[in-house]
């Protein structure tokens, strides 16, 4: 499948060349260039914005262990303290996970290949680019990838 494609970059007079070595792909989604610059704006907002709030929840993460550093306090508030950590660091974990895909995702922007998967090069649909543009699968190859805990998986989800 990736023998049969070459990757497309444009020229600076704006019109397609081909990079040396590069992959031309005949299902080339159709992502103008008013599109990818609406999605690089989008993810460097989104990637600015998760790396606040993952500095702030790590802040608020180091302020609550020194608190409780030679302090006399109740079991409750520990547990409490301790149930509230685990928390946040599994929100601080996704965040990071979804901090990487835009760091991907903005790289391909880069290398000429957004809007293709990671995994087949495939397309991804449009759609999906516009409601999560740190897409990098398709939807199938998402819900290949991801473990399921639905009882009714023939039901089919939106992106």
């Amino acid at each position: 499948m990736w023998a049969c494609q070459r990757q497309l970059w444009a020229s600076p007079l704006g019109t397609a060349a081909q990079a040396p070595g590069a992959i031309v792909n005949s299902n080339t989604p159709r992502l103008d260039k008013a599109f990818i610059q609406k999605q690089r704006h989008q993810l460097t907002k989104l990637r600015e914005e998760l790396l606040r709030t993952v500095q702030a929840e790590e802040t608020e993460e180091t302020e609550i262990r020194s608190q409780s550093v030679g302090e006399a306090h109740e079991s409750e508030d520990d547990a409490q303290k301790l149930a509230m950590l685990e928390i946040n660091g599994t929100v601080v974990d996704r965040n990071m996970q979804r901090l990487t895909r835009i760091e991907r995702a903005l790289q391909k922007i880069e290398d000429g290949t957004y809007g293709f998967s990671d995994a087949s090069g495939e397309p991804i649909a449009r759609e999906r680019l516009e409601a999560m543009p740190e897409a990098i699968y398709t939807l199938s190859e998402l819900r290949a990838r991801e473990p399921t805990d639905d009882p009714n998986p023939s039901v089919n989800k939106k992106l």
